[in-house]
């Protein structure tokens, strides 16, 4: 039988070192851990100053309905808008003799990015605004949209696209997603451009999205320390201002892109958020509890009632069967429960962990974080929805 030759030490030595190497380029390759995992892009906290979108809204009619549409009758906002229409087109109608259902009268709401171009195209919503029960099969006609300013930036038109349906027969009802609701993809065309020339701005404002001083003074920090001078300062908690370095003058798109790839550390606040319809507890990681006692029990009174046939002895010619109202009484203090004690600087974890233990639920656990507060041993913020 052949066997292989075994390897010389010196290869065993290389191996193992191949071995290491591999470990190391691995852990380059798979990044940070620990405090730098946690540390987030610029881009991801911060939106700069002109980069944004504006919302655009129209008043449209859908036509092409399978009598799914406005009644003329009551709708008659879509009665006059129809007229309308018609007269434009050289259509001489008359408004006491239409009686249709396959026309509804919309609501077109669009998106125009930042630095939209004119003709190019961006998706538009259309809702129902009077009594149709669906617009499946419509198609939107020439709908101007109109920004905050009253100016027309696009015109919206096309077939719509429905994602739920409506099926009605003579004992039931069947209705899936929302069918007064369809959207139109690239259904608008851009008319208007917003003048913002970023090329040739000077000074630039940062916004964070969850402002706090922390955050921003990194953001100031780490830009200060990318471009080499100190061309930032923080405004508010909410805004950093930068100057724009000569050595960029002219190009503000290369600076912003380099700066939206620094990583800083966004600080929070300890907070507890509390959404009391849902029962949803979220709580931060900086919550921190003081040494405070805690016990929870219910009083719980359980009253049955019951019926009991009374009945006669057997052969007897006197009495008679009539029906007994038992009642029987429970009560129950929850004596089981024991004072739980939550030492000093405990942590979420800890904190979660000490509730649980008390067999504490989500409805509870809520009154209890909030007594926690009120007594001033919670040391964070709770916010309830």
């Amino acid at each position: 039988m052949f066997r292989h030759p075994k390897p010389p030490a010196c290869l065993k030595t290389a191996s193992a070192t191949l071995a290491v190497l591999a470990m190391a380029v691995f852990a380059l390759v798979a990044g940070p851990t620990g405090e730098a995992a946690a540390q987030s892009r610029i881009k991801d906290i911060v939106s700069f100053e002109g980069v944004r979108d504006n919302q655009l809204v129209g008043y449209g009619l859908v036509v092409g309905l399978n009598a799914t549409g406005d009644s003329l009758d009551g709708a008659v906002f879509t009665r006059e808008s129809l007229v309308g229409m018609l007269q434009r087109l050289g259509v001489n109608a008359d408004d006491d003799g239409l009686d249709t259902e396959n026309v509804a009268a919309v609501m077109v709401t669009a998106t125009l990015p930042a630095f939209a171009r004119v003709g190019s195209a961006i998706d538009v919503n259309a809702s129902a605004l009077g009594d149709a029960s669906s617009l499946l099969g419509g198609t939107l006609l020439v709908t101007p949209l109109v920004g905050a300013d009253g100016e027309v930036y696009a015109v919206a038109q096309g077939t719509l696209a429905v994602g739920g349906f409506a099926a009605e027969g003579a004992a039931e009802t069947i209705v899936r997603g929302v069918p007064t609701s369809a959207r139109v993809a690239n259904g608008a065309i851009v008319e208007r451009e917003i003048p913002f020339e970023l090329a040739s701005l000077r000074n630039m404002r940062l916004s964070l999205r969850n402002p706090d001083f922390t955050t921003a003074r990194r953001v100031s920090r780490a830009i200060n320390a990318f471009v080499g001078i100190e061309t930032t300062r923080v405004l508010d908690p909410g805004t950093v201002q930068m100057a724009i370095p000569d050595e960029f003058a002219g190009q503000v798109v290369e600076l912003i892109t380099d700066i939206e790839q620094l990583r800083v550390e966004p600080d929070q606040i300890a907070r507890v958020v509390i959404d009391e319809r849902s029962g949803i507890i979220v709580m931060g990681e900086n919550v921190r509890i003081n040494r405070v006692a805690i016990a929870q029990g219910n009083l719980t009174i359980r009253v049955t009632e019951a019926q009991q046939v009374s009945q006669p002895l057997p052969f007897s010619n006197t009495g008679d069967t009539t029906v007994v109202d038992r009642t029987d009484i429970e009560i129950d203090e929850d004596e089981d429960r024991r004072l739980g004690v939550l030492e000093t600087g405990v942590t979420l974890q800890e904190l979660v962990n000490g509730l649980n233990a008390l067999g504490v639920g989500p409805r509870d656990m809520i009154t209890i974080l909030q007594a926690i507060k009120f007594s001033g041993a919670m040391q964070a913020e709770i916010k309830v929805l």
